[in-house]
């Protein structure tokens, strides 16, 4: 049974590993510790392995905004970042979230739109020739 959860500062080292694996570095550390401290990071696990983690917080112009969603490499595929959006879902002060990927990103558009969101709009020029796509879901 897969349960998600507010990640504690022990979960840190099994967050930097996936993260390293799927990013190649731990250049991530300390955003990612400071979200652990501040309880703005969330871990999806299934027993004793550590599948997946997301990153919020509630500044994006007074809305929730998923600044990061990771799952291990091994573990895709099997519905573990739509369990990480809907734990946000129910977690979320405010009515509106907001995230985004690149255009490149074709599995996360695919989770995104799966789980309810809509392409809200696109940045240009944080990764050259790949525009950031942002999407939104009205959540009451």
């Amino acid at each position: 049974m897969r349960i998600v959860g507010y990640a504690q500062i022990d979960d840190l080292e099994s967050l930097i590993q996936i993260d390293c694996q799927v990013i190649g570095n731990e250049s991530r550390y300390e955003q990612i510790q400071e979200a652990i401290v501040e309880k703005r990071c969330l871990v999806v696990r299934e027993g004793e392995t550590t599948a997946g983690f997301l990153i919020f917080n509630n500044h994006f112009f007074g809305n929730t905004f998923i600044s990061l969603i990771i799952v291990s490499p091994e573990e895709r595929r099997k519905g573990n970042a739509s369990l990480l959006l809907k734990h946000v879902e129910e977690i979320s002060p405010s009515n509106k979230i907001f995230s985004s990927t690149n255009r490149s990103n074709e599995l996360m558009h695919k989770t995104f739109q799966g789980n309810g969101y809509s392409e809200s709009g696109k940045i240009e020029n944080l990764d050259p020739g790949d525009p950031e796509i942002v999407y939104y879901k009205q959540r009451r």
